[in-house]
């Protein structure tokens, strides 16, 4: 928009906040939807393992690679790229292929005409879990179920993955991302909106425990795990500068700093966070002992928590479905919100 447009107000309130959505998008998916989330700005999921952290990194791809309309149908993604780099060398790419037909077929209502026959069928209550595992596979593997496929693989292209094995190789992927996305944006026609970092501690403590050795000769300045991370950080902005993006990371940590090694082990009740927070002599007040760089702690701009509860959510008879607690420490916000995870996403449960 020029000045003098601006200037003369021959926008509307409405058209006005159109086009600021249509420019600079929101990340509205649970449990990142409390905070407005915008280019530029480094997210961190923080969280003990196997708390869903790589999940919600999935969900938020599956949302930024569908369209918002398709056909059609209204599908409400932002139709942009994903580069997810793997450092954990875990990812389940069935995870994600299995979440975005679920989403693909969702709007369509394929899913829900064949869970509404299965439930007949079975002359048992709906269960989402147990109908969208069986859908998934009986007719994913028939190669016989309702969706379209062409959407489907032009998703899957927009998500970019690149694994990892240490931190030179994750250095040499950052310095070189800025050819590989050009050439990306070229090809789609569409720009980079989200880059995922699976999990940013992945090296630390290798590198922590390793001498570096000088490269290309003893002039040259000799890595250590803190030029590292000065490294990680100036590479990150200088691709944000070029590909204005969404920064989210997943970091494992150890909750409860009031127990000892074995006590935090073995209790599975943790203490209330604001509990641990008093505790914690740091000036962050963290729930846990931050163990990344400083040059790292002060390039964050949001922080996560999420964790396992001790309480389940009953869906079906005898069965449960784990239930997972978030909180945002930056900023800090005075509630947290419940949620499941479900094959199609996760899912805020009052």
């Amino acid at each position: 928009m020029t000045p003098k447009r601006w200037i003369d107000g021959d926008e509307s309130a409405a058209e006005m906040l159109g086009r600021v959505a249509a420019e600079r998008p929101f990340l509205l998916i649970p449990p990142l939807h409390r905070v407005p989330l915008r280019v530029g700005n480094v997210v961190e999921l923080v969280g003990p393992s196997s708390s869903a952290k790589t999940l919600i990194l999935i969900q938020a791809a599956v949302n930024c690679i569908l369209p918002k309309e398709w056909n059609g149908v209204h599908y409400g993604g932002l139709e942009r790229l994903v580069m997810f780099l793997d450092l954990d060398c875990r990812f389940d790419v069935l995870r994600l292929s299995e979440m975005l037909k679920l989403r693909i077929m969702e709007p369509n209502g394929e899913f829900w005409r064949w869970c509404s026959s299965f439930t007949k069928k079975k002359n048992e209550e709906f269960s989402f879990d147990i109908a969208a595992k069986t859908f998934c596979s009986a007719k994913f593997a028939l190669g016989s179920m309702n969706y379209d496929e062409g959407l489907f693989n032009l998703c899957m292209r927009r998500f970019l993955y690149v694994r990892c094995y240490d931190s030179l190789q994750f250095l040499a992927t950052l310095k070189t991302m800025h050819y590989r996305l050009r050439k990306e944006k070229e090809e789609h026609h569409v720009s980079i909106y989200l880059l995922m970092i699976d999990s940013i501690g992945s090296f630390h403590w290798i590198d922590r425990g390793s001498t570096f050795f000088p490269l290309g000769g003893e002039k040259r300045k000799r890595l250590s795990l803190q030029s590292v991370s000065d490294a990680v950080v100036q590479e990150i902005r200088k691709l944000q500068l070029v590909h204005p993006m969404l920064v989210i990371t997943t970091k494992e940590i150890i909750l409860g700093n009031a127990y000892g090694a074995y006590e935090a082990k073995q209790n599975t009740s943790f203490p209330e966070v604001s509990d641990l927070r008093n505790s914690t002599s740091n000036t962050q007040q963290l729930p846990y002992r931050e163990y990344m760089p400083s040059v790292w702690q002060s390039f964050v701009t949001h922080k996560l928590l999420v964790r396992a509860s001790d309480d389940h959510l009953p869906i079906r008879h005898h069965e449960e479905s784990s239930l997972y607690l978030s909180e945002w420490l930056l900023p800090s916000l005075s509630f947290r919100d419940k949620f499941i995870v479900k094959d199609a996403g996760i899912v805020i449960v009052s």
